[in-house]
């Protein structure tokens, strides 16, 4: 099973190390990573393993945005990000 982390807001240093560092806290491995930095905006798709994560999404959601202040950040299940994006 896999889950999609989306991040948006304005760049600042240690953006990468503090949501993957609150990944790993929660057990939930980093399978792939794209980011880009727009002038002052980043933006950054993550797809994270979640099969042994020992919380729920909803908690690692909490848990990033607390960790990572002053960026929006989704958390969700790869079947339901796939539904949002089907024509």
């Amino acid at each position: 099973m896999r889950a999609v982390i989306t991040v948006i807001g304005r760049d600042m240093i240690g953006i990468l190390a503090k949501v993957s560092t609150t990944c790993a806290e929660a057990n939930a491995n980093v399978i792939e990573v794209t980011q880009s930095v727009l002038q002052e905006f980043f933006a950054m798709v993550m797809l994270i393993d979640i099969e042994k994560m020992n919380c729920e999404l909803g908690e690692l959601q909490e848990s990033l945005k607390s960790n990572v202040s002053g960026m929006t950040i989704h958390v969700m299940h790869e079947d339901i990000f796939n539904s949002m994006h089907r024509i």
